[in-house]
């Protein structure tokens, strides 16, 4: 394909959830001819609620999202940096469904919908001498056709494909078993024995709705600290499982306990199945690499992934990593050698490594780190930086699903400026 000077840079942008919509929007923005594709009839992602379940075992659902879901972060955190929730919204943590409608008005303010391909999967993408080859396929027409594009995000998403540890003996258990994806409602647990492993945000916020209809709950975490559950009295803590049995399961203590259903909130893996093997990058043990700042193809680097950190502020995240990427895009930002982005990559790795944790399963995970992110990007591309408030009222709402999980959801928290806030209508120093 040969362009012309006047011919503007194409952006192909794969999903049109939080992530996406933000892409779309800030390529537009930064002068960009960009198109989202989206295999869904709406837009939304991940927050669209659907009790959808696999037709077999091939097949895939794409939603996780539950009945009765608060978000455990507040709504002040979950907007845009340019566009925030509505003020009458008087609730800091809200439901699936008012996540939904604020992505839609987003894409509304923006007017983002003509550059929107609802029903348009992205099935493969192949990089070519200088440029892009994507082969779409059009579910309403049932077309499949090849189109061109100078730069690809990668905004598919990271909560579809479970990632479901391997415990000695579960073949043989013999109840129910399933992961978090697939949870909708709790009265399917109606006076059953139930045992949830893990206690992240979802085990802990889905052992609080299944404990409200299930007999018993045992709660199997390895966590250091040991999460509040003082309010559910039909709750249980147990340590890691060792093996399951036919009706149930020997833990790391030596306890034995027998249940109906197992629940696996374990998590999900990264898959990238629409990109090709020449792509350059490849996933080993939930590590997506070779990266440069957890979002440039180092092998080719006029592709980003925006999303993949984790135990992070995911909107304001997928703003800055795209900001940061569009820097380099337009040519404002000139790229650091594939060496020195190797180099980069191979220093904070080592320092994750060094930090006693050599989990390549941890090395998106951000937590603590994040804001030593956010100042990375900010410098490097001469980005504005996430505003001092944002990262003050996530220290002050970090973790209270493990230790508040019964009452953190009725703080109510309101920005005043770029460094204050009040909660519960007291400043917070």
């Amino acid at each position: 394909m040969i362009k012309t000077s006047v011919d503007k840079r194409r952006v192909c942008v794969i999903g049109a959830g939080t992530a996406g919509l933000c892409a779309l929007k800030n390529s537009l923005e930064a002068g960009l001819d960009a198109v989202a594709y989206e295999r869904g009839t709406e837009i939304g992602g991940t927050w669209i609620f659907s009790e959808e379940m696999p037709k077999d075992e091939y097949d895939e659902v794409h939603s996780s999202m539950y009945e009765g879901l608060r978000t455990n972060l507040p709504k002040e955190v979950m907007g845009y940096p340019d566009y925030s929730y509505p003020d009458d919204i008087t609730e800091s943590f809200i439901t699936s469904n008012q996540v939904l409608e604020f992505l839609r008005s987003y894409a509304e303010h923006f007017k983002l919908k003509a550059h929107i391909k609802l029903q348009h999967e992205v099935i493969r993408v192949r990089p070519r001498l200088d440029d892009w080859e994507v082969y779409v396929w059009d579910h309403s027409t049932d077309t499949c056709d090849p189109v061109y594009y100078d730069f690809v995000y990668v905004c598919n998403g990271h909560y579809t494909e479970p990632d479901l540890p391997e415990v000695e003996g579960l073949d043989l258990f013999e109840g129910n078993k399933m992961h978090s994806h697939l949870y909708r409602k709790a009265d399917k647990f109606k006076d059953a024995r139930v045992l949830i492993i893990g206690a992240g945000p979802s085990g802990m916020d889905i052992t609080n709705h299944v404990r409200l209809a299930a007999k018993q709950v045992f709660l199997s975490h390895h966590l250091s600290t040991t999460p509040n559950t003082a309010f559910m009295g039909n709750v249980t803590q147990k340590p890691d499982v060792k093996r399951f049995t036919k009706d149930g399961a020997v833990f790391t203590d030596g306890s034995t306990e027998s249940f109906d259903h197992v629940m696996f909130c374990t998590g999900y893996k990264y898959t990238f199945p629409c990109l090709s093997t020449d792509v350059g990058v490849q996933v080993i043990d939930n590590f997506v690499q070779p990266l440069w700042k957890h979002c440039i193809n180092i092998n080719h680097p006029t592709m980003a992934f925006v999303g993949l950190p984790f135990n992070v502020i995911p909107t304001h995240i997928f703003d800055m990593q795209v900001r940061f990427t569009l820097k380099f895009f337009t040519g404002q930002r000139k790229f650091p050698s594939r060496e020195q982005m190797i180099a980069d990559l191979e220093q904070e790795i080592g320092e994750r490594w060094g930090c006693g944790v050599r989990n390549q399963k941890k090395a998106h995970q951000m937590g603590e780190r994040q804001f030593v992110y956010y100042n990375e990007l900010a410098s490097i591309a001469g980005i504005e930086n996430i505003k001092p408030v944002i990262h003050k009222l996530m220290k002050d709402c970090g973790k209270k699903y493990i230790f508040e999980l019964d009452t953190y959801r009725s703080n109510k928290y309101t920005i005043l400026d770029d460094e204050n806030f009040l909660k519960n209508g007291e400043a917070i120093v």
